[in-house]
């Protein structure tokens, strides 16, 4: 006579197998497919702002929409990195002190001071030049997108693995450059 125990064992590696291994594996697939959609969109968004020199409230809008179709919720964030050049003085009070040179600052913008200038509180300024965020060429432009949803392939793996509590998403990064001022 077999042992029941084996019995149950077997069963439940069989239910593993047949149904659990082919859903986290189709779950996968659909997660990488709106990853690489999601990143896709991105670098079409941050390539487009680094060839105008700008980011318009459409832009922004259209980006957004785009992204919300991919089917999960998603944090954007921006960073605008604006180089100055400041020339260095052995005096900094006496300008005859020049050492001939100039050292490179980058002074830096983040999301909120964007959408300050995109969507001002005032409606006065609806104007479509006005709500430019304007950029320089020799500025660098990034734009990070973080999902914030919680997938099937998520839900899967945390019943699985037992780490239901993590709710981290993936992070996108693209940036670079702006290559123009096309405003």
């Amino acid at each position: 006579m077999s042992n029941p125990l084996s019995k149950v064992t077997a069963a439940l590696l069989a239910v593993v197998l047949l149904f659990l291994v082919p859903a986290v594996q189709s779950a996968q697939r659909e997660e990488d497919i709106r990853y690489l959609s999601a990143y896709h969109l991105m670098v079409q968004f941050a390539d487009a702002v680094r060839n105008k020199g700008y980011v318009s409230d459409t832009m922004y809008e259209d980006f957004t929409r785009e992204l919300e179709t991919k089917g999960s919720l998603y944090d954007i964030e921006f960073e605008h990195r604006h180089k100055k050049y400041h020339p260095e003085y052995g005096d900094p009070a006496d300008s005859g002190t020049f050492q001939g040179r100039f050292s490179v600052i980058y002074d830096a913008y983040y999301t909120q001071d964007v959408m300050n200038v995109l969507f001002p509180d005032s409606p006065t300024t609806a104007d479509e030049d006005e709500r430019k965020y304007l950029l320089h060429e020799g500025d660098f432009f990034t734009v990070t997108v973080l999902d914030r949803s919680r997938s099937p392939l998520k839900m899967l793996s945390g019943w699985l693995y037992g780490d239901v509590a993590r709710a981290g998403g993936s992070l996108f990064t693209y940036g670079g450059m702006v290559l123009n001022e096309d405003y």
